[in-house]
């Protein structure tokens, strides 16, 4: 796919710059960008995570995510503030901390929530996305559109640490036996933290190991209809996952299809399972071609409207 006349202009602001479903840091040095005499064509083949990883602020746009939650992009994406009366951004260094308007709300709204859990002052805040979303140069396959956010598991005591210290601390992990069950670690205020998450009518669906999902799943005694939206995955022990939907209006953002009906407890259960005796391996067919490496995500995969969003100032 070409964009002759966008992608010219892209062209033009890159040098005068000098510049899922789910899934570290940023390395290596930036990757030289096209230059005037490149082709629209050489641009558009580049790997989109080199384009939008190096780019360090949002776009002078309305705000809109474009594409799906694991390939497209974000205009207009705000930051969010570093530090906050109920919460901290982490591993500043990655600059991930931005995203849709809508996500950045969300976020301050559940950390005042999460503030009035005994032993908690609000949240130590994750990967959200990079300034303008797009494919990340490490890491998750999803955040992309502005619209995901992980939040770390460890209660956030201490609302004052420094830059250095916040690329030094770690979170805290909640899962026993690969993830069947939750660790001395977890505590009612975890329940409540993501069930005031999921309850929220802006979450889409939020992951979670699946140890945690069939804990709360025993454990509520009120109103079941949130554990709809919490959804067991690989991994998500340190941090949980939410995914907002896209926001009214959005109509170049793709929605996740929805969670299916009911509160999804028994497949919580059917995932605990397959960790405590998993099933036999498929037998290999020795005939079998191996998989072909999957090809990096370039910017004419992404929406056209990408291509706009990277050349805006």
């Amino acid at each position: 796919m070409r964009y002759p006349l966008i992608l010219a202009s892209l062209v033009l602001a890159l040098t005068a710059c000098g510049g899922g479903n789910d899934a570290p840091e940023r390395s290596g040095p930036a990757v030289p960008l096209p230059t005037v005499g490149d082709s629209a064509g050489v641009l558009s083949s580049k790997e989109a995570k080199q384009l939008f990883g190096y780019k360090r602020s949002g776009s002078q746009q309305a705000p809109a995510p474009y594409g799906s939650y694991a390939k497209g992009c974000v205009a207009g994406g705000v930051e969010l503030p570093e530090t906050g009366p109920t919460w901290q951004a982490m591993r500043l260094s990655r600059n991930r901390n931005w995203g849709h308007p809508e996500v950045v709300d969300f976020v301050q709204d559940l950390s005042r929530k999460a503030a009035q859990q005994p032993g908690w002052n609000g949240l130590y805040i994750g990967d959200i996305s990079q300034p303008r979303g797009g494919p990340m140069l490490s890491g998750h396959a999803s955040h992309q559109i502005g619209l995901d956010a992980d939040i770390w598991m460890l209660p956030a005591q201490n609302l004052t640490l420094s830059r250095q210290q916040r690329e030094e601390i770690s979170s805290v992990s909640l899962r026993r036996a690969n993830g069947a069950y939750t660790n001395d670690q977890w505590t009612r205020q975890h329940h409540e933290i993501i069930k005031a998450a999921a309850s929220d009518p802006r979450t889409a669906r939020i992951f979670v190991f699946p140890g945690a999902k069939v804990r709360m799943c025993n454990d509520e005694t009120g109103d079941r209809a949130y554990l709809r939206k919490i959804r067991p995955w690989y991994g998500h022990h340190y941090h949980f996952h939410v995914r907002l939907n896209c926001p009214a209006g959005a109509s170049g953002c793709v929605d996740q299809t929805p969670p299916p009906a009911g509160d999804g407890c028994a497949d919580a259960q059917a995932w605990v399972n397959n960790i405590l005796n998993p099933p036999p391996p498929k037998p290999r067919d020795p005939n079998a071609k191996p998989p072909a490496p999957k090809r990096p995500i370039t910017l004419a995969d992404l929406p056209r409207q990408c291509a706009d969003v990277l050349a805006a100032q």
